[in-house]
């Protein structure tokens, strides 16, 4: 049974995880996190990652903890509505697609149910990859907290400033493309009333997204704001709140009692928009996967599909080459790469907001997960 770590326990690590042990692999998920990570935005699984969501077996719990808005405003600097539409929002696109939208962290729960029920799959909590040693027969991997260990193969999906993309390819800046833009994202009771009904306010280069979650009983806010990324003395998660507040304190409306929201949230996550991009996702017998090999920006919309996309690609991949990685991975990259350029390029289709729903329907299919 041949051993793959993969750094990493997000939504691409774990659907790899489910996949591979279906397959007969034995996989070892090791993540920083102390357990599974909480809040977050809500994500979609759309087009050719729907199939892959069925092959998993994961499809009717998707869409049973799928988000059930009504639809949407489009509000001015100073809270005044623009524009109204209860036929599709701006997270999720068009509201009576069988596209489905769910909250990030009941997607990896659910993926993580998979990955257990398969049999073969060990996690690994609050640690991580801190040096690899490979040869021509496996890799020798290092970690923060647990013994090193062998393993015969090894995936970084673990995100866009991936560890084993480092120690691997070299320094993130080799392959990291700024957009311009950052993200912040955090969780507050709703106090705001809104009842399966999404506001989107945006002013200059800033502006908010808030929507309701778990039976209208919280919000999700998301702040968008334009600039250089944050210099590393100011990537700890107090110092990018204030940050995030020096930045969105000249928007008007509820911008007060969202900045408060923000100073007391439980969870916080903050980055740029970045697209990734790589001339080869291998080297002997490291691989990476989803946002660590190919991130297409939270600005396309269509990160969770690549993830799951890949994760099965990768997967029938490695399944079909009666264990030569070297033919599984050019097979994987060959089938994914073209995949991968469509959905890049939607996070800049349009500057202004959301690519045209013609090219989301182009590029959410542009696949056979049959090759």
């Amino acid at each position: 049974m041949k051993t793959v770590l993969i750094s990493g326990g997000g939504i691409a690590g774990t659907a790899l995880a489910a996949l591979l042990s279906r397959r007969g692999f034995a996989p070892t998920v090791v993540e920083h996190a102390p357990a599974l990570r909480g809040g977050g935005q809500a994500v979609d699984i759309r087009g050719a990652a729907l199939e892959v969501a069925g092959r998993l077996g994961v499809l009717a719990q998707a869409r049973a903890h799928r988000t059930r808005m009504r639809g949407m405003s489009v509000l001015d600097g100073d809270g005044r509505e623009v524009h109204r539409s209860t036929e599709s929002t701006i997270s999720s696109g068009r509201l009576d697609s069988d596209d489905i939208e769910l909250l990030r962290d009941d997607l990896v729960r659910i993926l993580h149910e998979r990955a257990i029920a398969e049999g073969n799959t060990r996690f690994l909590f609050g640690d991580g990859v801190t040096a690899l040693d490979q040869d021509e027969d496996g890799v020798r991997a290092h970690f923060e907290h647990a013994a090193p260990h062998r393993y015969d193969l090894v995936v970084g999906a673990d995100g866009l400033h991936s560890a084993v993309r480092r120690l691997t390819f070299g320094p993130e800046e080799h392959f990291a493309h700024h957009l311009g833009m950052h993200l912040a994202i955090f969780s507050s009771d709703n106090f705001l009333g809104l009842e399966d009904w999404q506001l989107w306010l945006r002013d200059g280069e800033a502006g908010y997204g808030v929507y309701p979650v778990r039976d209208n009983t919280e919000l999700r806010i998301t702040f968008g704001f334009g600039g250089e990324p944050l210099p590393h003395g100011r990537r700890g998660p107090e110092s990018q709140k204030a940050v995030v507040a020096e930045r969105m304190a000249a928007l008007r409306w509820e911008t007060p009692r969202l900045l408060k929201a923000l100073a007391e949230a439980p969870d916080f996550y903050c980055d740029t928009m970045t697209r990734i991009r790589m001339d080869r996702w291998s080297h002997g017998r490291v691989v990476l996967l989803g946002d660590a090999g190919y991130c297409a920006s939270p600005l396309s919309g269509q990160g969770t599909s690549l993830a799951l996309v890949g994760a099965h690609v990768l997967a029938d991949a490695l399944a079909r080459s009666d264990g030569d990685h070297r033919a599984a991975f050019a097979s994987y990259e060959e089938r994914l790469r073209p995949f991968v350029e469509l959905n890049q390029a939607l996070a800049t289709e349009n500057p202004g907001g959301p690519a045209a729903e013609e090219s989301v329907e182009r590029a959410k299919s542009a696949i056979s997960l049959d090759g």
